[in-house]
């Protein structure tokens, strides 16, 4: 072991293995100290990050002194690893109830997983506990669409430009060479290797109708919050485009339409209600009913699968709506998690009438919707996702 290496693979053993280590690797000082203590509060058997290899929390139920700790790993530790503490803390220790309290808001860190449990809560905060819970949750909101919403237009403008179409484009920039070559393949003359176009197939002006209705339907499940909140974001940056006519409709055993407060996500997100059982038959028969131009529309139903209405239904209205022209989307997760749990037997039943289940990341989910709309095979999309590496699931 080299020398100078030797005190800082030391201390950092030391900070792995925690304070049953410190006769083998030695004390730590200041900031290491108090970087030891936070971890040892959440991760050590009595919670004084003084020894003892069970890795059970000892927080306890002091909301000051938790704050404290929320505060105290904000100043150790990077955001990334901040969030994965928090979200560690919340699952171990039964921070939930702790969330309550005004003065927590103030001494978390906002993320997306923070905001789903904030929404399982609340219809149980307090009033002004409820003020700095919608206070973290337009952070985070507002954070997603500065990254997330001028790229989603561009896309998706961008395939509503490219699918209309003209058989009499007016310029060359105009002229869809790709498609133009396919129709007119007969007109191939071998010895000048060459195709004689007799029909042109050109891009269409821009239109500033609606070009395209847009359903979005989202399961509410305690498992499906990560893609809630993006749900709920991505609902509100497509309602802002006068091209698509977009509805949001959340479900449980109950269907809600929270089109209506498309504005402002937030309200979309504390309109949801987190945690309730699952009826996928029922919401997809209400977004039927919406879908008033099938051909001109695309249905968007983010879920697990896991239906606990009538499944036969379900899957003869999903069966009913791709007869019609409707473009249907199945999303098992639209998150950066990992890949997600959802009921195998639904997703290959709807796999097997060429509606494909994956799951998809907030930054391919601008991608997929200009495929959809564009009327690609987003079985192939899914396709080329995997084999890129991006995380389209199985379906």
């Amino acid at each position: 072991m080299n020398e100078p290496e030797a005190p800082e693979r030391l201390r950092r053993w030391r900070l792995v293995l925690g304070g049953e280590a410190t006769a083998a690797c030695g004390g730590l000082p200041g900031d290491d100290a108090r970087m030891d203590a936070a971890l040892g509060a959440l991760y050590d058997r009595d919670g004084q990050g003084d020894g003892g290899g069970s890795r059970r929390g000892g927080l306890g139920g002091s909301a000051p002194r938790v704050a404290r700790w929320l505060g105290d790993i904000r100043s150790c530790f990077p955001s990334s690893v901040v969030r994965v503490m928090q979200a560690d803390a919340l699952e171990r220790l039964g921070l939930e109830r702790l969330l309550l309290e005004p003065e927590m808001m103030e001494a978390v860190e906002p993320d997306v997983h923070l905001v789903g449990t904030l929404l399982s809560l609340s219809r149980v905060m307090p009033e002004q506990a409820r003020e700095s819970a919608r206070a973290v949750v337009r952070t985070v909101v507002d954070d997603l669409e500065r990254r997330l919403a001028q790229h989603t237009r561009s896309v998706v403008q961008g395939a509503l430009d490219r699918s209309a179409r003209t058989h009499r484009p007016r310029r060359a920039a105009d002229i869809d060479w790709d498609r133009t070559i396919r129709r007119n393949l007969a007109h191939y003359l071998p010895e000048q290797r060459t195709v004689v176009p007799q029909n042109l197939v050109g891009y269409g002006r821009r239109s500033r109708g609606v070009q395209r209705d847009v359903v979005l339907a989202v399961d509410q499940s305690g498992s499906m919050a990560s893609s809630v909140v993006y749900a709920g974001v991505f609902g509100a940056v497509l309602a802002s485009m006068r091209t698509l006519r977009t509805s949001l409709v959340v479900f449980d055993t109950s269907v809600v339409d929270l089109t209506g407060r498309l504005s402002d996500p937030v309200e979309v997100l504390f309109g949801t209600r987190l945690g309730g059982g699952t009826d996928i038959n029922r919401a997809v028969a209400y977004c039927h009913e919406l879908l008033s131009r099938p051909s001109d529309s695309i249905f968007v139903l983010i879920s697990d699968l896991c239906e606990g209405g009538v499944r036969e239904e379900m899957l003869r209205r999903v069966a009913a709506m791709t007869a019609a022209g409707v473009q249907v989307v199945v999303l098992l997760a639209l998150s950066d998690e990992g890949a997600p749990f959802y009921d195998r037997a639904n997703a290959a039943a709807l796999a097997a009438m060429g509606v494909p289940a994956f799951a998809c990341t907030p930054d391919r989910f601008p991608e997929l919707m200009a495929a959809a709309i564009q009327g690609r095979s987003l079985m192939s999309w899914a396709d080329q996702e995997q084999a890129a590496g991006a995380r389209p699931g199985p379906g």
